[in-house]
């Protein structure tokens, strides 16, 4: 049982309290470029360096696509590196995100998420973070503040654990949680410390320098994914592994690659991802005062996804509602479509919601009303919350 410990407490935004996170992480190279709604967060991290709380050379690029070849170099020579970007520049950063996951470099990218042009928009949604599931990168989002602070500590241990070594985004929403502030527990210095000990690995032998990034013959290709398949398989019982140590430091039981709320009776569920996930609490609530059993499954870690556990926490449930904030054009819901495939031969009524496009306000009402919608009526397959 993890004990509740009293924590000095700070009043951050998202963005600030992922840079709080990264300057306890103690990266040694920043590469930043700014982009709306995360460049905030690269100001404090640059205050931090300019006042000497945070020892890094900051690397100032002229694009996402160099800040992330930057990192991906330094990482490779044996640093500990952090970037951040949002939508746009995320796509910018694209090439050299494949590059880095495939070759599986320890870094971390923190990706504000927001609306993929065109037509324009600022706002948020899931569609960039979404864009880069097949990158071989491990993907988590976070549904408040408090988590994103988290992540960011966890994230660094994760991608340099040597069972897996792979790059980590964390995800956290556009405006919704870049911009807004609450109450964030933080943990000491000495406590990051102890969680997160320098990285004393390195990719390259300087005694006995080799070439990065040679073309591989076929049959080599085949099984270097091979490997990453399998080192993303094992990544499911590391990242729960250091999620557990993490809880131990930090008194917060709160992490794992799911996370249930009100699932133990429950028959109908919802399933969700990101900052939402609070509004579908309260929707979950409310239907509960009403007598309706119903819970809510909320995805932390959507790379690599976690299969097992949807099919423990849906395989018995009389109906799923799963909400989507990215959309597959031609294909369907994303999360939905993987949802249905990890319960193929469970029998289970799977529906998708498509809301919150473009930083489309959705309610806890809007979760509330879809589920009675299934309840009374019954629900089309696929929902678009217009």
């Amino acid at each position: 049982m993890v004990q509740a410990l009293k924590r000095r407490s700070l009043a951050l935004v998202g963005n600030h309290a992922v840079a709080y996170a990264v300057k306890q992480a103690k990266p040694q190279v920043l590469a930043v470029y700014p982009i709306t709604p995360q460049t905030t967060m690269l100001e404090k991290l640059s205050e931090y360096i300019s006042s000497g709380q945070l020892k890094a050379e900051l690397i100032r690029v002229e694009s996402e696509h160099s800040a992330m070849a930057a990192i991906y170099g330094a990482a490779l020579a044996g640093s500990r590196v952090f970037t951040a970007t949002s939508s746009q520049g995320l796509l910018y950063m694209t090439e050299m995100i494949y590059w880095a996951g495939g070759q599986r470099v320890p870094l971390v990218a923190a990706v504000a998420t927001r609306a993929i042009a065109e037509p324009w928009s600022i706002w948020d949604d899931h569609q960039d973070f979404m864009s880069k599931r097949d990158a071989i990168w491990i993907q988590m989002m976070a549904e408040n503040v408090q988590e994103a602070y988290d992540l960011t500590i966890q994230s660094f241990r994760i991608s340099e654990d040597e069972r897996i070594i792979m790059p980590v985004m964390i995800g956290f929403d556009g405006f919704i949680l870049t911009h807004t502030m609450e109450r964030v527990e933080v943990l000491e210095d000495y406590e990051v410390d102890s969680f997160l000990p320098p990285r004393e690995f390195n990719l390259i032998d300087f005694s006995d320098p080799v070439g990065i990034g040679p073309i591989a013959q076929p049959d080599e290709y085949l099984k270097i994914r091979y490997d990453a398949m399998k080192a993303m398989e094992r990544a499911k019982n590391v990242i729960e592994e250091i999620m557990r140590e993490y809880e131990k430091i930090s008194g917060r039981k709160q992490y794992g690659l799911v996370e249930c709320y009100k699932c133990e009776d429950a028959k109908y569920m919802y399933v969700t991802m990101g900052a939402w996930s609070g509004d579908a609490k309260v929707a979950v609530d409310r239907l509960r005062d009403q007598g309706v059993k119903v819970g809510l499954l909320k995805i932390r870690v959507f790379r690599p996804f976690p299969k097992e556990k949807i099919i423990e926490y849906l395989k018995s449930m009389r109906g799923v509602i799963v909400f989507d904030r990215a959309y597959s054009f031609g294909s369907g819901g994303i999360i939905a479509n993987e949802v249905k495939s990890a319960l193929y031969g469970y029998r289970v009524p799977v529906y998708s919601v498509i809301a919150g496009l473009g930083g489309k306000d959705v309610r806890p009402l809007h979760f509330q009303n879809v589920m009675e919608d299934l309840l009374n009526d019954g629900l089309e397959e696929e929902r678009w919350l217009l």
